[in-house]
């Protein structure tokens, strides 16, 4: 068997299933959308709390002016000193606080509502920071607006002087707040569980798809997919069912078409075992009377390969090391040096006639081969494992796959001594894969040939 090809670092770093996969992308959309989401939300959040706050201060500016311009000018100072607060400065003096004009943004905004109130007036607007204090001014004092952004505004009255203010804007509360973060991440929580859920149901289809296909490489004759599910589904469903029967059918026309050859071969082949009787010469009636022979069990054999029985055989449960040990008695009591090392008793699921007909044509050619059959099983394994030793020379490492070819003999092998049609070997992997296993071989490095079967626990 060869071995699968190796993955791809990507592969490899990715998880190994398509509901992985899918989970893996479908979850972290869920997060890029929801910290887009947050972003947009924030940054919107504060433009909204920003143009609030310009409109207030806007207000307030407007108020002021008109305090202002209605005080006499040497009441003017203290008048607008009450109103000073550390988080609202208001100054007049003779001087503009601000000195570059912002023609965007929420200075734009903030000038356009004092002017449609305070018509005929200059008005100043800028967000740029450090306020300007001095008497010029009218602003003593740092204030305290904390260092982030502030509003500064500047409206000229109408006797040619200056009302500075500076007002801090709000940023307000912070998002990442645990009344607005626990219910965003349940949210996100009950949404990739859902999500989850219905990419495994769309996903199942992959699991019915390869266990289908596993069905059908062990038995042609397994129950079709039921064509169920959205329109993909059901056409690749239907696709596989139609694939399946021209499989079912191909079989089943060469084993009637071999049947058929197999029957017409016995008729001429008995005339002549027949008119071999009637030979006057001893050793060739027995040669050709032999050669018949051969033919007929070649016959026999190539349809009992082509029928594939292992696959028609209903499963039951099996002693399996009852049957190995059953197998190495049998060799024994004709003489043949064969042996059982295992367990005394392991039940399983099987096709005990094909399972017998495999492994006694294996444990046949390591005696007949090889000398001998040392016969073990173990069961400490995933899978149950049968190996077959024998003294033989063993087989090329170029040839383990061939032998398994219908037909196919080594040259030691070829004689009238040993026989044999070339199909034991066919014939036993066809039914040990039959039942999910497979055959292996290898040679031991004291010598021999190593036959090793694998069948799945059931």
């Amino acid at each position: 068997m060869t071995a699968p090809p190796s993955r791809r670092l990507s592969d490899r770093l990715l998880p190994d299933s398509v509901l992985g996969r899918t989970a893996l992308v479908l979850v972290a959309a869920l997060l890029l959308s929801a910290l887009a989401a947050l972003y947009l939300a924030a940054s919107q959040r504060q433009e909204a709390l920003a143009a609030i706050g310009g409109r207030n201060a806007a207000e307030r500016v407007g108020g002021m002016v008109a305090i202002a311009e209605q005080t006499a000018p040497e009441l003017r100072q203290a008048t607008l000193r009450n109103l000073d607060t550390p988080r609202f400065r208001v100054g007049w003096g003779v001087t503009a606080i601000v000195q570059i004009n912002e023609d965007q943004g929420l200075s734009a905004y903030v000038r356009d509502v004092l002017k449609k109130g305070l018509e005929g007036r200059d008005v100043l607007t800028s967000t740029l920071p450090g306020p300007m204090t001095g008497h010029s001014t009218g602003l003593m004092g740092p204030g305290r607006h904390g260092g982030g952004l502030a509003l500064r505004i500047s409206v000229q009255l109408r006797d040619g002087s200056w009302l500075n203010v500076v007002a801090p804007l709000e940023h307000g509360d912070s998002l990442w707040r645990p009344r607005f973060v626990l219910p965003l991440l349940l949210a996100l929580v009950l949404v990739t569980v859902v999500s989850l859920l219905a990419v495994r149901k769309a996903t199942r289809p992959f699991g019915t798809f390869a266990a289908a296909a596993e069905r059908l490489g062990v038995d042609v004759n397994s129950p079709p997919m039921e064509e169920c599910g959205p329109r993909e589904v059901r056409r690749a469903a239907h696709a596989f069912n139609v694939m399946q029967g021209r499989i079912t059918r191909f079989v089943q026309d060469r084993t009637q078409m071999l049947a058929a050859i197999s029957h017409d071969l016995k008729t001429p082949i008995t005339r002549l075992k027949l008119r071999a009787e009637f030979m006057e010469d001893d050793e060739q009636r027995a040669k050709m009377l032999a050669d018949l022979a051969e033919m007929e069990a070649m016959i026999a054999s190539t349809l009992a390969f082509a029928r594939d029985d292992a696959t028609s055989e209903p499963r039951v449960r099996v002693d399996l090391a009852a049957l190995i040990q059953g197998l190495a008695e049998d060799m024994a009591g004709l003489g043949m040096k064969c042996s059982y090392q295992g367990p005394e008793s392991l039940v399983t699921e099987a096709r005990p006639s094909a399972l017998k007909r495999a492994l006694g044509n294996l444990v046949d050619n390591a005696v007949t081969y090889g000398g001998a059959a040392r016969i073990s099983l173990n069961t400490a394994t995933a899978d149950l494992e049968i190996t077959i030793d024998d003294d033989g020379p063993g087989i090329p490492q170029q040839d383990w796959e061939r032998v398994f070819a219908p037909f196919v003999r080594l040259e030691a092998s070829r004689s009238r001594d040993t026989g044999g049609t070339g199909l034991g070997l066919a014939v036993a992997r066809a039914a040990i894969r039959a039942h999910g296993g497979d055959i292996a071989l290898s040679n031991r490095p004291q010598g021999g040939l190593r036959v090793s079967v694998t069948l799945p626990r059931t």
